[in-house]
């Protein structure tokens, strides 16, 4: 019986996983044998913290809108976008510092409105830090908003969400794990950045810098407790972001009395849609005789494409129109048409129990919400999320 071979990963992941710690071995090896007391230490340490944190902070609050929009954007110019703001990775850091002092040194208009004030001071350090480690995030979340699946924001529109709402309300929370990953990136960058800074704040030091310093007056012995506290550090920082996202749990599902539906009217549809998708051509027509409709055709007919032109999720190309009774719908984004939209795949939001699916719309009816999970069989499954459920009960 011939043996099994074994497999060559974990040799080569070892291999580069050695080569990175071997010199961390080496330094605490070393460090082992004392180090010189460091003056000073202190403040360049709380310097790098306070500036990486305040530089992360900016670049996640304004990177992350940018990277929703880069992954929204198709073709060459959202490729062009994307090579140009991720320019700084193929810098060095040096150079970012030198372009930065085109724009807010001194003697520029920026550095004279604000007093020289740009450079040399904890403002300057987080200007350096933020153009250098600003594409960390951009990259990384633009990743994560490219994998959510885009049905889970088209049923959102049709909810009554805007672009706004779908952005924070779905998006956000479908791409946190990249985005989280994106921040711990940026502010690792941020804390270890030196060439760009040592060029527009040299004054106060930052940790980097500080070590440089020492490096530079008293060689290797001088930097061993700056790069002890830059490890603990970074490990603390590390450690704690990789901490599992929490998800929130309900305490209990309130319990309501049994509806008595209603049911309206639905209006008549009249429509006239049309849209060209590469060599695909649609044009249809539909006259209402009554309030109900189905759609029927083979596989690639275009079924879905008419229901999505229907629910506004797709431009209508030319001059068709669409007619809910008497309201026209086809000038309204597809937040205010009322026309609901269930695609073929569950499209479920992964970090909302079943309750907070239910009643994720902006006016949406707990009693109503209720009604149906009970009437579908999902009694007593309200706090669980979709990665908990079955097949069938995701598809309910």
């Amino acid at each position: 019986m011939r043996a099994r071979a074994s497999s060559p990963l974990p040799w080569l992941g070892g291999l580069l996983a050695l080569y990175l710690l071997v010199p961390i071995v080496a330094f605490v090896v070393r460090m082992a044998g004392g180090a010189p007391a460091t003056p000073e230490l202190g403040s360049a340490l709380l310097t790098s913290l306070f500036t990486a944190t305040i530089s992360a902070a900016v670049i996640t609050v304004l990177g992350t809108p940018l990277a929703y929009l880069l992954a929204r954007k198709r073709g060459i110019i959202g490729r062009v976008l994307l090579a140009l703001v991720a320019l700084p990775l193929a810098l060095p850091t040096l150079m970012s510092g030198i372009l930065l002092l085109y724009v807010v040194g001194p003697f520029t208009i920026l550095g004279e409105l604000f007093d020289g004030k740009l450079t040399d001071t904890r403002t300057g350090i987080i200007l350096a830090q933020t153009f250098v480690a600003a594409p960390f995030l951009i990259i990384a979340a633009r990743a994560a908003f490219a994998a959510v699946d885009p049905a889970l924001e088209d049923v959102a529109a049709t909810l009554g969400f805007g672009r706004l709402g779908r952005f924070a309300r779905v998006a956000v929370p479908a791409a946190l794990p990249g985005i989280a990953a994106g921040i711990l990136l940026t502010w690792l960058r941020a804390f270890s950045e030196f060439g760009a800074t040592v060029i527009l704040a040299y004054h106060p030091f930052s940790l980097p810098v500080f070590t440089f310093v020492q490096f530079d007056e008293t060689g290797l012995p001088g930097t061993m407790l700056p790069i002890a506290a830059a490890l603990l550090a970074a490990l603390t920082i590390m450690l704690l972001m990789q901490l599992p996202l929490p998800r929130r749990r309900r305490g209990h599902t309130p319990t309501f009395a049994p509806v008595a539906l209603s049911p309206r009217q639905p209006a008549t549809l009249d429509f006239a849609v049309a849209k060209q998708l590469g060599g695909f051509s649609l044009n249809v027509a539909h006259r209402a005789r009554s309030p109900r409709l189905a759609l029927l055709g083979p596989s690639g007919a275009g079924k879905t494409l008419t229901l999505r032109l229907l629910a506004g999720l797709t431009s209508i190309q030319g001059e068709g129109h669409i007619q809910a009774g008497t309201q026209a719908l086809h000038p309204l984004p597809s937040e205010r048409r009322g026309i609901g939209y269930v695609p073929q795949q569950s499209a479920l939001m992964p970090r909302r129990t079943v309750w907070r699916q239910v009643t994720f719309a902006p006016r949406a009816q707990p009693r109503l919400a209720a009604w149906w999970i009970e009437r579908l069989g999902l009694g007593g499954l309200e706090d669980r999320y979709p990665d908990e459920l079955s097949g069938g009960q995701q598809r309910r």
